[in-house]
């Protein structure tokens, strides 16, 4: 099968699935080939944090918005913690070319951005009509690449796409987390004004960075914590010797199962005593797997910031930002762990509580602001465990 948008021109681009599928179109971005997986997104904006969130590592993303690209880049909204390098997602499929951008914080042109950061990006694609074949085939795993020429060996491609190992098994975490010990002190954006600082911190936190964003850590120092950043691989032994108020999991890509073969243990070390643990997206499944339950690969995974989101523990429902294609299996939650959050779309699980200790974390991403504000009621519970412990009052989640 192969589909082309037009008949005028040599396509610059394509997409090879592994079933031999080709989809064509107009190159921009950076040029090359990648080897990923191809999923869909369904936001109408944030395109630039989308592109720089290190859960994407490993992927293509089909925009479903058919404009992308309208106000700029600039170097304020980059996700990724290295700021001198973007560890986020390998490729971009957009329906309309990219214009000239039209807002006042734009530094950049997106095709530039893109080539910049070693980014693929293709236009002129029916993006409808592949996000339907990703929902009907499921996660696909696939061949971009993009040649000003025009000149693929499809058949190599094809072979390639074929025998493509995918994400099932892969620990990509070690690749795009932080690596080193680090401070965080910058705290939320704010209009007019820009990023602030952190000058009067009352709690620490370590973070465990398998592919931290940063508005994570900036909404932990707005609310007066010291965050210091570890990495991936951190012992028990190296979380406990910073003498953390709480414990942080971060998000991250690839398949939770092959990262947990090194980080369960440090995780379940860190549960034996009294900390407070908070944990958000792959941190989410790492804990899922640390208390004993399992992770599936899923059929599309959920991927926007639109997902509708109930948490049992206020009866809410919240709009909240998701980007996973891996689960916690809620059946195999041990007895003394509950269920707090449920996806509205399929009922997959999002959230879990461990009864009688502060430990609780989220499969969505409470920082992303998408509803816009509704989930950062979770990071003032987790500080408000920390508070509890230590014997201060308490903030109201409001």
């Amino acid at each position: 099968m192969s589909t082309k948008p037009w008949s005028a021109e040599i396509p610059t681009a394509c997409i090879v699935l592994a079933d031999g599928t080709v989809i064509e179109g107009r190159g921009c971005g950076a040029t090359g080939i990648v080897e990923a997986e191809i999923c869909f997104n369904t936001a109408i904006t944030g395109y630039q944090e989308i592109l720089t969130d290190p859960s994407y590592a490993g992927q293509v993303i089909t925009f479903t918005f058919p404009h992308i690209g309208n106000v700029g880049a600039n170097s304020e909204d980059n996700e990724t913690l290295d700021g001198d390098k973007v560890q986020g997602a390998l490729g971009a499929v957009f329906k309309a070319d990219i214009t000239n951008p039209s807002n006042y914080r734009s530094a950049d042109h997106l095709d530039g951005w893109l080539k910049q950061n070693n980014i693929i990006g293709m236009s002129g694609v029916d993006t409808r009509a592949l996000t339907a074949l990703i929902r009907e085939k499921g996660l696909t795993n696939c061949l971009m690449a993009h040649d000003p020429n025009g000149k693929f060996d499809l058949d190599a491609l094809k072979a390639r796409a074929a025998n493509w190992h995918g994400l099932e098994g892969q620990d990509l975490a070690k690749d795009v987390g932080h690596g080193q010990d680090g401070a965080w002190t910058q705290s939320a954006w704010v209009w007019d004004e820009g990023f602030g600082e952190d000058s009067a911190a009352n709690h620490h936190i370590v973070a465990i960075d398998y592919g931290i964003k940063r508005n994570i850590l900036r909404l932990m120092a707005g609310l007066g914590c010291k965050v210091t950043v570890l990495p991936a691989n951190a012992s028990t032994k190296d979380v406990l010797a910073h003498k953390p108020d709480g414990v942080f999991l971060s998000n991250g890509p690839g398949d939770p199962a092959a990262t947990g073969k090194y980080s369960v243990e440090a995780i379940q070390g860190v549960l034996e005593t009294d900390i407070p643990v908070f944990g958000i997206c792959l941190g989410h499944q790492m804990l899922a797997l640390a208390l004993g339950a399992k992770t599936t690969k899923m059929h599309q995974g959920h991927h926007g910031a639109n997902h509708p989101v109930k948490d049992h523990t206020t009866s809410k429902v919240e709009i909240v930002s998701m980007n996973h294609g891996f689960a916690v299996d809620a059946d195999t939650l041990p007895k003394g762990v509950t269920q707090t959050h449920v996806s509205l779309f399929d009922g997959s699980n999002c959230g879990l509580a461990v009864d009688g200790k502060p430990v609780f974390s989220v499969q969505h991403h409470p920082e992303a602001s998408p509803g816009p504000q509704d989930s950062h009621y979770l990071f003032k519970r987790f500080l408000n465990l920390i508070k509890e412990r230590k014997g201060e009052e308490l903030l109201s989640e409001r």
